[in-house]
């Protein structure tokens, strides 16, 4: 599939998503509620990312995605903290960032882009997006289920390892 074809293919996919949305508000109003307008400013932030990623489709650069993605992904957390007035979090989730990178490589590279290590680099950003993630929230305070079965997350990433090492070539 060349690049015109999955660029236009995905501002067909935003636009069902978009039109969805508005639709769903209109059969739903209290869908409305979950979008404070008072607290929703992070929401400006999430809609500059959906303007570069739709700017990127329109332009047919597909590494647009990766800006998109860091932008947009900020602009979640920010809604999350504000929502929860939980500042004290970016701590710990400033290393998202990197993952953010991860998911727009992989995006920019389903959209057209000829890096061929996108996949692979991609999900090795979110990957060690994660483990910062999970680090950071376990030393510098975190609450919650995680930080009572960290050890599982090691017995995960070690079972990883294992297989990878088992099906790979020579």
């Amino acid at each position: 599939m060349n690049k015109e074809k999955r660029s236009t293919i995905m501002i067909g996919i935003l636009l069902i998503l978009l039109g969805g949305w508005f639709l769903a508000i209109q059969f739903l109003p209290e869908l409305k509620d979950w979008i404070e307008v008072e607290n929703g400013w992070p929401l400006i932030i999430i809609g500059v990312g959906l303007f570069l990623l739709l700017l990127g489709l329109l332009l047919r650069a597909p590494g647009m995605a990766v800006p998109a993605c860091i932008v947009g992904g900020i602009g979640g957390i920010l809604y999350w903290q504000n929502a929860t007035n939980n500042f004290e979090s970016w701590t710990f989730t400033w290393a998202l960032i990197p993952g953010f990178v991860g998911v727009g490589v992989i995006l920019a590279r389903l959209l057209g882009d000829d890096n061929q290590e996108g996949y692979r680099g991609g999900f090795r950003l979110i990957l060690i997006s994660l483990v910062l993630f999970v680090g950071f929230y376990l030393f510098l305070g975190g609450q919650g289920v995680l930080r009572e079965y960290w050890p599982v997350l090691i017995i995960l990433l070690g079972l990883w390892i294992f297989v990878r090492a088992l099906l790979r070539k020579g």
